[in-house]
């Protein structure tokens, strides 16, 4: 047998109170209209009408509806590698990757407008450069301002540095609002430059609702221009060196798709391997289509039966209008009646019997 649920629009103290008062006056005046029986048939009436409001207030349901989410009810965190690689020049021919992850980014705010944004880049450090807003234009005025890190800083990074403020970023989104869905786009090469190993983005599964691995770049690889921090990345011509060969020639990024696809399986997410021209539906779909809900904060959906209880609430309500009416109308003097007159003659008819 299928069990009712309730979803009150009140906290369910506050409507335990106003139901005893509201009944208690009812009943106390059933009791003392007892020996009228018009009056006693209006309160009984009026018992009813509280009874329904509370039922209507308790809203009750039975499990098994379906509904789609709203995109406005995502928060969306873009994760991007800002390690000099994303500099690497093989994106659509010889253009830097940053190319392609700007583009992407401005694309998916566009998808997902009505959404709250945030964006997080790392390198050898991961920073909030933009905190959950439902500006998408910040998100892509930061997005177009972003630079690779510093050439000269560059020490190597671990694709897993945004991991911990990932995470951390994540769990106040949960708590601020359990009913919002965490959708995550990591954005990146996966080259791991760092000595160590990749730790793992398994620890943001558990808050992470939808979203996607971008992949860019190619096994070819390409050269990377030197940035120091000044004008754009664009402004150097000089190509970053690989030392540990003989002649220092230019230094080669080439794409990890292996590494990516491990950090799309912690996260639970689908990977796409990107190129310029094409579809991101692939990680877009689910979410723009409302499919994405928040698994720790929101419920199977609910088929509403309240709405039952409107019908005879409604019925009930226009009889007491009408009683009403008729009451106001037999104390309406008629045409040429002065006020109080009508009152008075049967006054005084009953005192004559």
């Amino acid at each position: 047998m299928t069990r009712l649920v309730w979803n009150p629009v009140l906290p369910v103290g506050l409507l335990v109170a106003l139901g005893v008062v509201a009944l208690g006056f009812v009943v106390w005046r059933l009791v003392a209209e007892r020996a009228h029986r018009r009056m006693l048939g209006a309160w009984v009436r009026r018992g009813v009408v509280v009874s329904l409001l509370l039922v209507m207030a308790a809203r009750p349901g039975l499990p098994g509806g379906s509904a789609a989410a709203s995109v406005a009810e995502l928060n969306v965190f873009f994760v991007v590698d800002t390690t000099s690689s994303v500099a690497a020049e093989d994106w659509d021919g010889q253009k830097p990757r940053l190319d392609g992850v700007r583009s992407d980014i401005r694309a998916l705010t566009g998808d997902l407008a009505g959404a709250r944004f945030a964006l997080i880049t790392f390198d050898s450090t991961a920073i909030q450069r933009v905190p959950l807003t439902q500006d998408a234009s910040a998100i892509v005025t930061a997005a177009d301002t972003m630079r690779q890190e510093v050439t000269y800083y560059s020490r190597g990074s671990s694709i897993s540095e945004a991991n911990t403020l990932l995470v951390d970023r994540l769990a106040a989104a949960r708590k601020s609002d359990p009913n919002r869905a965490n959708v995550v786009y990591y954005l990146g090469d996966g080259e791991q430059t760092a000595a160590t190993s990749p730790g793992s983005f398994q620890a943001a599964k558990n808050a992470t609702d939808g979203g996607g691995v971008l992949g860019y770049g190619t096994t070819a690889g390409g050269r990377m221009k030197e940035f120091d921090g000044y004008g754009d990345e664009y402004s150097a011509d000089r190509y970053i060196k690989d030392k540990t060969q003989s002649g220092s020639p230019d230094a080669l990024s080439r794409i990890d798709e292996g590494a990516l696809r491990a950090v799309a399986q912690q996260l639970g997410v689908p990977y796409l391997h990107r190129e310029a021209g094409g579809s991101l539906a692939g990680v877009v779909a689910d979410e723009k289509g409302g499919r994405v809900t928040s698994s720790t904060g929101s419920t199977d959906s609910v088929i509403d039966l309240y709405w039952i209880g409107a019908i005879p609430l409604f019925l009930l309500l226009f009889v007491e209008i009408a009683v009403v009416a008729r009451a106001l109308g037999d104390v309406r003097p008629r045409p040429g009646e002065r006020p109080g007159l009508r009152r008075g003659a049967r006054a005084a008819r009953g005192e004559n019997a």
